[in-house]
């Protein structure tokens, strides 16, 4: 899985090349760019090989720090095992010292998830002069709680699926159990479900990937890597707000560019206005691959591909799994494909509830500090039952779709128009509308 992962990295990253092209050098061959690379990369690299002076690394608990441990929880990256600690020790130095700025780049790179990662690294392949603004894990959603976690626990559920219809007596692929110490044949045999070990897989697999993505790979390929906040203080200088400093402060370096990317990504919507809501300890993409006990029932809130890749693997490791659905499942997808998924889903355990309206959400218990799960009750109305009704679950998912990431980035002072929840305002080059220098994916 992570040999295949990283070849998915690898043209992903190949399908960027003209998008970088276009930005660093419209009026140049892709061949004059590859022959520059090897001169200005070198240069690049060698400048600042090493951009982390400090050897502090993360350490499994309990032999981390207390505020170690405290950040992890804050990057949502928890529990602090092995696996977790060589996670954050590629994609989150500790002490981390940043670089000294060049004078000019000629790409600035705000963000260190997949757009991030490929723009930065493609322009340093191509001889650039470019940087990347990591604010919190290299890597993104992608890596940490997002394409690879999700993929894992997917590869789970299906050997699952798959373990029940080998341990069915006279099933149709021709395969029995039988005791090594008896004679007895066509045993029926029970699956079992390790949760715990689903999980530490899954972060075993993306502490193995997670170089790919980590700060010494971009290092080795001619990019900086600044860990901080990127802030737009003018229409071709960006300040990078270092963790615990202020903007405006005079230790925090500033990056002067000809061209940048946003590649800031989104967050998971959270609906304002239903009642205690806010206060539940609801479970999201960014913190579901945290858990460490398998909740008994589990609601998910939406009904798009996140939802209900989670609702079968949830399904099919044991939990009772129901999803709330605002109008049909998939909405912007095939309405055909849509109903043969639901149909399947349902054969598999998961319940749905249409046309639903969440009026409510009680917590009924607090998840407690050594991982036991919280308790939820969510009140509703729905098509299924015209009075209100009420669903208690350990775990409530809200995958209700994402916004973007554009707050606190000081774009006014770069003028760069932007929407609120849908990001920055971008022609058919993927431009801003308003300063032609900065783009955004």
């Amino acid at each position: 899985e992570a040999a295949s992962w990283a070849m998915h990295k690898y043209h992903t990253m190949g399908s960027a090349r003209w998008f970088i092209l276009s930005i660093l050098a419209p009026k140049a061959s892709q061949s004059f760019c590859i022959r520059h690379s090897l001169v200005l990369g070198h240069r690049l690299r060698s400048g600042h090989a090493n951009m982390s002076s400090n050897d502090a690394t993360w350490q499994p608990s309990p032999t981390a720090k207390p505020e170690d441990e405290a950040l992890a929880k804050s990057l949502s990256i928890w529990p602090l095992d092995q696996n977790n600690a060589n996670l954050l020790n590629e994609v989150r130095h500790l002490n981390y010292v940043n670089p000294e700025p060049l004078e000019e780049y000629d790409l600035v790179v705000i963000g260190a998830g997949a757009g991030g990662l490929v723009s930065s690294r493609q322009a340093a392949r191509r001889g650039a002069k470019g940087c990347m603004i990591s604010a919190e894990l290299a890597g993104g959603d992608c890596l940490n709680a997002g394409c690879v976690p999700s993929k894992a626990l997917l590869r789970c559920a299906k050997m699952i699926r798959e373990a029940k219809k080998a341990a069915r007596l006279n099933n149709e692929f021709g395969i029995s159990f039988s005791p090594k110490s008896s004679n007895e044949k066509n045993v029926e045999v029970d699956v079992k479900v390790d949760f715990p070990q689903i999980m530490q897989r899954m972060r075993q697999l993306r502490a193995q990937i997670a170089p790919i993505d980590g700060h010494d790979r971009g290092s080795s390929l001619g990019t900086h890597t600044f860990q901080g906040f990127g802030v737009f203080t003018s229409p071709s200088t960006i300040e990078v707000v270092e963790h615990g400093k202020s903007v405006g402060d005079p230790s925090n370096p500033t990056l002067k560019f000809r061209k940048a990317v946003i590649a800031t990504g989104g967050r998971p919507y959270v609906p304002e206005g239903i009642p205690g809501l806010k206060e539940a300890p609801y479970t999201t993409n960014l913190n579901l691959f945290n858990l460490e006990q398998l909740p008994k029932r589990m609601v998910i809130w939406g009904a798009g591909i996140v939802a209900l890749e989670m609702a079968q693997a949830f399904a099919a490791f044991g939990s009772e799994v129901t999803v709330l659905q605002r109008s049909r499942i998939l909405s912007k997808s095939d309405e055909d494909a849509a109903k043969a998924i639901k149909e399947t889903l349902e054969s598999e355990g998961v319940k749905f509830l249409s046309g639903v309206d969440v009026r409510s959400v009680e917590t009924l218990r607090e998840p407690s500090d050594d991982g036991g799960l919280p308790l939820m009750s969510v009140m509703l109305t729905c098509n299924e039952n015209p009075d209100s009704i009420s669903i208690e679950c350990e775990c409530l998912l809200l995958a209700m779709g994402r916004i973007a990431n554009v707050q606190s980035m000081g774009l006014e002072s770069a003028n760069i128009d932007y929407h609120r929840t849908n990001g920055i305002l971008v022609n058919d080059f993927a431009q801003s509308t308003c300063n032609a220098n900065v783009y955004a994916v």
